[in-house]
């Protein structure tokens, strides 16, 4: 492309140079022009000489013309490539493993919430929305899982598929992104509401300490969370990017059974995710 802009420029440059007109001045000759003359009795003749030796060291008026078309012209063609590489990355379908698809999010179809590839060092399979009475669209999920961890059970059915969604033991990291503003104790309350009923009364002072891990700071749109699960073991990545630990096997199931079971809060998130963990 570069070199095809660059043929043209040297065209166009060719053609103003053949198709102006020759340019007089009425400048004494170079050698003339930056000798100084001085007479004292004539300031006036002193003055005609440094003003035509200015005169003659300026650009005439076709030269300029002529770098300011190629500046432009190459300018453009600059900026087209930039552009044309940008679409051609934004454009290519998405292939697990291939470079270009690390580079193209994926997109939560009902909010238009981007997804990146990789999160945390796993891959994304799946995202989908959390819907409260019905029509109000809390947040975007999605699910990262680690493909070596997945690489035999992926080819399983769909049922023992989701059973290893639910086993807190396959590493996963679940992004929420808020899709609305939302205080911080509506938020925090719903996920309790969400996993206290799953712990069956046990461990349940880890739900107090899940509380301790979002600071203050009411949620707005845009707003993104981050939960780690491996094994027993919650990183909590919250709002304004302070990070957490909370360690309990019971906590850490609950939270697998609320996005994955047969009740998950997302059913299409589920879904989704169930499609694209053969994938990898």
């Amino acid at each position: 492309m570069m070199n095809s802009s660059r043929l043209l420029i040297s065209r166009q440059s060719r053609r103003l140079l053949s198709s102006s007109p020759p340019v007089t001045s009425s400048a004494p000759p170079r050698s003339t022009a930056h000798r100084i003359v001085t007479r004292p009795s004539s300031s006036s003749s002193s003055n005609n000489s440094s003003a035509a030796a200015f005169s003659s060291a300026q650009p005439t008026a076709a030269g300029t013309a002529i770098l300011l078309t190629a500046a432009a012209l190459l300018f453009t063609a600059t900026t087209n490539d930039a552009k044309n590489n940008e679409a051609s990355l934004c454009s290519v379908a998405p292939r697990l493993g291939a470079e270009p698809t690390m580079l193209s999010p994926a997109t939560e179809p009902k909010t238009g919430i981007l997804f990146p590839r990789l999160c945390n060092g796993m891959t994304f399979v799946g995202c989908g929305v959390r819907v409260k009475y019905g029509f109000v669209k809390v947040y975007a999920v999605g699910t990262y899982m680690d493909p070596l961890a997945m690489s035999v059970t992926k080819d399983q059915s769909k049922p023992q598929l989701q059973k290893a969604l639910l086993d807190p033991n396959y590493p996963r990291t679940i992004r929420i992104v808020m899709n609305r503003n939302l205080s911080i104790e509506k938020y925090t309350a719903a996920i309790i509401e969400a996993l206290e009923p799953r712990m069956k009364g046990q461990d349940l002072e880890s739900l107090e300490e899940f509380k301790k891990l979002n600071p203050p700071v009411d949620l707005i749109q845009g707003a993104e969370m981050e939960m780690t699960v491996r094994g027993d073991t919650l990183l909590y990545k919250n709002a304004v990017g302070g990070i957490g630990q909370i360690r309990s096997g019971v906590f850490t199931s609950a939270l697998c059974d609320v996005f994955y079971g047969a009740e998950a809060v997302s059913p299409g998130h589920l879904e989704d995710v169930l499609k694209g963990v053969k994938k990898l």
